[in-house]
């Protein structure tokens, strides 16, 4: 079997991150998590997914503290899957992703669904990444100072 790269302990923010979140699978559980999915059944049925990947994926979701299991809020025997502090930490993650997927993976007329404030039932606005001062930057605006360099962390 092939040994998965763990970047647990790499000096790159985003490396560790990925790390932690380690596929696809788990950003689709966090994102239902999001969505109100709380109980094993309900991210199977929502993702499609064997059950064996999903109670792998659960697992470390929990392990890596993202989602935490709590009893069954209805008060039956069944567990529930939250997210914790961590976890909800990730939904610009999501947000940014969703947006970045609707600019540049759907046709301009083509359906699909929306996230919307629950308050006034509108649509998001486009994330930005701002400056200190408030300005927008890009990729172009920033740069990365690696540790042990002048500046860096």
């Amino acid at each position: 079997m092939v040994q998965r790269t763990r970047f647990d302990d790499n000096e790159c923010p985003v490396a560790r991150s990925v790390d932690a979140i380690g596929d696809w699978w788990s950003l689709l559980i966090v994102r239902d998590a999001f969505d109100g999915s709380r109980r094993f059944g309900e991210f199977q049925r929502s993702l499609g997914v064997a059950k064996n990947i999903l109670a792998s994926r659960l697992r470390a979701l929990v392990a890596g503290g993202v989602l935490e299991v709590v009893p069954a809020s209805d008060g039956s025997a069944y567990n529930e899957y939250v997210p914790t502090a961590k976890g909800r930490d990730l939904f610009p993650v999501i947000v940014a992703l969703r947006q970045w997927g609707e600019a540049h993976f759907f046709d301009p007329e083509e359906p699909h669904s929306d996230l919307v404030d629950r308050r006034h039932g509108r649509p998001l606005r486009p994330l930005e990444v701002r400056a200190a001062d408030g300005r927008r930057v890009g990729p172009e605006g920033t740069q990365v100072h690696k540790v042990g360099e002048a500046g860096g962390e």
